[in-house]
């Protein structure tokens, strides 16, 4: 998955978090520890995120967590092996329209587009490689990646509420 553009950027836009201030300073270290054992080649290969726990009612999400513009321009980008209660959460600095497509992205998914409280703004399903761009309904500062059909298997629709550390008052 990869991010194609953000809209709005006049909105006014609250401070970030502390939580993801913590998240941000974790990931760039972690990344930062990284950079030196990548290889030239990698520009193809999946990557591999800090991750958190999110909640769905009784379900849990294990979502490895997309911080800066380059995360989240690969995103999901050439992984095959996304287990069944796993996916990957966007986090952005600001509210704004979020737009995404498949480019290089080989699993069939769906995209939940949340407010800043973990609540489903709007879903849209994805097809692999598909370039078409599927937007958020509203300025989000979050964005959940899922395989294809995890929220409809077990009812969850717009309005329903995810819980987990960015969602924290």
């Amino acid at each position: 998955m990869i991010y194609v553009k953000s809209i709005d950027h006049d909105r006014p836009s609250k401070s970030p978090r502390p939580v993801l201030a913590a998240l941000a300073a974790s990931a760039l270290a972690l990344a930062a520890a990284a950079l030196p054992a990548r290889a030239q080649g990698d520009a193809e290969q999946p990557q591999r995120l800090q991750a958190i726990t999110l909640t769905a009612g009784m379900h849990n999400i294990r979502a490895e967590v997309a911080l800066t513009p380059e995360q989240r321009q690969k995103g999901l980008m050439y992984r095959t092996d996304l287990g069944a209660h796993e996916g990957m959460l966007f986090a952005f600095e600001a509210p704004a329209t979020q737009c995404f497509w498949m480019r290089n992205t080989p699993t069939p998914l769906t995209i939940a587009f949340l407010a800043d409280d973990g609540t489903i703004v709007n879903l849209a399903d994805m097809k692999p490689f598909d370039e078409s761009s599927h937007c958020s309904a509203r300025p989000v500062r979050y964005v959940l990646e899922m395989n294809k059909g995890w929220f409809a298997k077990r009812g969850i629709k717009p309005g329903f509420k995810l819980g987990g550390p960015p969602f924290k008052p």
